[in-house]
């Protein structure tokens, strides 16, 4: 509660940023002040989270790439950030995260243009009151937040560590969580249950999908040091941000009697 309370007052944390703060402040001290020509995907960059995230890094100078599922609002974003910043590069690809044939199809893309590939933000995230799958048959929640990002990076990880050892910045690799990932039980985390869930609650499989992405997290990160690559990967809990995700959660705790 005290932390809610203190993001809620916009009270900086110890990262010295609070929810007050913006995504041009965040980056300000950090992004790409020297060498140009970085390039950063983004997933889920057309609305919330993701949209501020990829104007700041663009306005930085970063080659924008995002993988959308809806080109109309990639494109919308595209001309907003291109007003703000006229020279920037943005590359869309039409995506859908939560599909493993869209993930590998937007994947040989991006490779086959020969571009660095220095950042990779997994940000794209559903919330569902019911149960829905995808196109590969799996709970929809757990195939977008963490099965579609799982299989993203697995292809694209090799080009990353190629990239920090050809230019000698290191790369970054950042799963977006939730500190809503605590409230998984351990004897109700299994992997079956969350690709073929009985008994589904949306409140759940979020909190699932968010605790398998620092999973993700931890073991790819620990391989990466092992090698000795020159690529980070890490996990963050953004606060409360108000977004149509944060929205429709809340209408889930609600009336699954959480709060």
């Amino acid at each position: 509660m005290k932390e809610t309370l203190r993001y809620l007052a916009g009270i900086a944390g110890p990262s010295g940023y609070g929810s007050n703060s913006t995504a041009e402040q965040v980056i300000q001290d950090y992004a790409c002040s020297g060498p140009p020509h970085l390039t950063a995907i983004i997933t889920g960059a057309t609305s919330g989270i993701g949209v501020e995230t990829a104007r700041a890094l663009a306005k930085k100078g970063l080659r924008i790439v995002i993988p959308a599922r809806d080109l109309k609002k990639a494109d919308e974003l595209k001309e907003v950030i291109r007003e703000e910043s006229p020279k920037a590069e943005i590359v869309i690809f039409e995506t859908d995260i939560s599909s493993f044939v869209s993930v590998r199809r937007f994947c040989s893309g991006f490779l086959a243009l020969g571009l660095p590939l220095n950042i990779l933000i997994n940000n794209a995230g559903i919330y569902s009151q019911k149960l829905e799958f995808s196109e590969d048959k799996i709970e929809m929640t757990f195939a977008t937040n963490y099965l579609g990002h799982f299989l993203l990076t697995e292809l694209l990880l090799e080009k990353m560590i190629e990239t920090a050892e050809q230019t000698g910045i290191q790369g970054r690799i950042i799963n977006l969580s939730s500190a809503i990932h605590s409230w998984v039980r351990r004897d109700a985390f299994c992997f079956s249950k969350m690709l073929y869930p009985g008994n589904y609650d949306g409140t759940s499989a979020y909190s699932q999908s968010k605790l398998a992405n620092i999973l993700h997290v931890k073991e790819i990160a620990t391989k990466l040091k092992a090698r000795n690559a020159r690529v980070t990967m890490n996990a963050v809990h953004p606060g409360i941000v108000k977004t149509g995700i944060m929205r429709d959660s809340y209408k889930g705790f609600i009336t699954g009697s959480l709060i």
